[in-house]
């Protein structure tokens, strides 16, 4: 049954787990929605058709996939309850004035739906901010052991990396592909034309900076794509080599910083589009798009920048100077040491951070007395947000 419920302080919706923090006590129909007042005395709105496109029955979901095979357009869109009531249960029932269709709704699952402003900004994922001074006073950081062979240690890992962006593993296994072992905890690696498991290490026939002992400036992996990866991974098997520290930037406190004092350069980063090219002789990756991206409320989700990848600006004139302002005034302060985060990778240790949220860079390294080498993988942001949801259903 799409619909699961029983007399504990949970319920089920299709293979999520709803608990009943509140009851609702009364509903009041209106023209084009209802109203429910809970038993702590707030109330949730719920229009006619959304209930109707939201209905749990197996008419309308089947059983087999949890998949609506209902439309909505298959109904007046003047649909509208003939009977609506609260059952001893503590479920919205409503029979409709359309060929008599018969809903039910959870508390839980109304609760958890609630669609009024505040109840959207509740339940809104907001993530830890970090500069220098905070990341230096807690880092997060977790056992290899633990996250892979217990599930809560791993979903409390997976809430860290979501949160900060950043996490630390520690005494990784320093046998090659050990990182695969740690990334398909999350799920399967994103492949890209560096393959599926990368080797980070200095080479004659380097076909990016990544493979040389140079500096690498602050940058996000492949801006090139529509889509860029989400987590980056880097195990260190190996690092005996002077220099090479890791430098690592929440862009996203950057992008704060700048939206409230430089609110000019914010509006031209996030609606200006930057172009990022990546050419090599048996691929050519080209992607326009704003240098931050902001979701329908505003909130930044992506920032996307690597100097030594982009390509000729191509947009209005008069707007040109705009984003170059934008462009300089964001790299000069992720330059600021108070936003950098210094970390040297030592064998045993694996590095993991959003790739669009994080910028990281490399300090030139030396192989004159010793070795370094790394090995990394990407697994998509979404691949991170699925697992925590579905290690939260198991471990409920």
């Amino acid at each position: 049954m799409p619909v699961t419920t029983d007399n504990s302080t949970t319920a089920m919706v299709g293979y999520s787990i709803y608990e009943k923090n509140k009851l609702p006590i009364s509903v009041n129909c209106l023209d084009d929605k209802l109203i429910i007042e809970w038993d702590d005395g707030a109330q949730s709105e719920y229009h006619y058709l959304w209930l109707r496109d939201n209905c749990h029955c197996e008419q309308c979901i089947t059983s087999l996939t949890r998949e609506q095979i209902f439309e909505i357009c298959d109904v007046p869109f003047t649909i509208k309850p003939s009977n609506a009531n609260i059952s001893p249960e503590h479920e919205l029932q409503i029979t409709w004035d359309f060929e008599n269709h018969h809903s039910r709704y959870l508390a839980g699952w109304l609760e958890q739906h609630c669609y009024t402003k505040a109840s959207r900004e509740a339940r809104q994922l907001k993530p830890t901010l970090w500069d220098r001074q905070q990341i230096s006073q807690y880092l997060p950081t977790h056992q290899y052991q633990d996250i892979m062979s217990d599930s809560q240690a791993l979903l409390n890992w997976l809430y860290e990396v979501r949160d900060y962006g950043i996490s630390i593993v520690k005494n990784v296994d320093t046998s090659e592909n050990t990182v695969k072992k740690v990334a398909e905890r999350i799920s399967f690696i994103r492949e890209t034309n560096f393959g599926t498991i990368f080797d980070v290490v200095a080479k004659n026939n380097a076909n990016s900076a990544a493979y040389t002992t140079l500096r690498l400036p602050l940058h996000t992996d492949l801006p090139t794509r529509e889509l860029q990866p989400g987590l980056q991974f880097l195990h260190c098997l190996v690092n005996d080599a002077q220099g090479g520290e890791s430098i690592l930037v929440d862009g996203f406190k950057i992008a704060q910083y700048i939206r409230e004092n430089y609110p000019d350069d914010f509006i031209a980063l996030t609606t200006l589009s930057m172009s990022f090219y990546n050419k090599d002789k048996a691929s050519d990756y080209r992607f326009d798009s704003p240098a931050i991206s902001v979701n329908n409320q505003g909130e930044v989700v992506e920032v996307r920048l690597a100097n030594f990848l982009r390509g000729p600006i191509a947009i209005a004139a008069d707007k040109m100077q705009a984003i170059y302002a934008g462009y300089r005034r964001f790299m000069l302060l992720a330059r600021q040491e108070r936003f950098q985060f210094f970390h040297r990778l030592n064998a045993g240790d694996l590095l993991v951070f959003d790739n669009r949220r994080v910028l990281h860079s490399r300090n030139a390294f030396s192989l004159e007395q010793g070795h370094r080498h790394l090995q990394g993988c990407y697994v998509d942001r979404d691949e991170l947000l699925s697992r925590i949801r579905v290690l939260e259903r198991e471990l409920a």
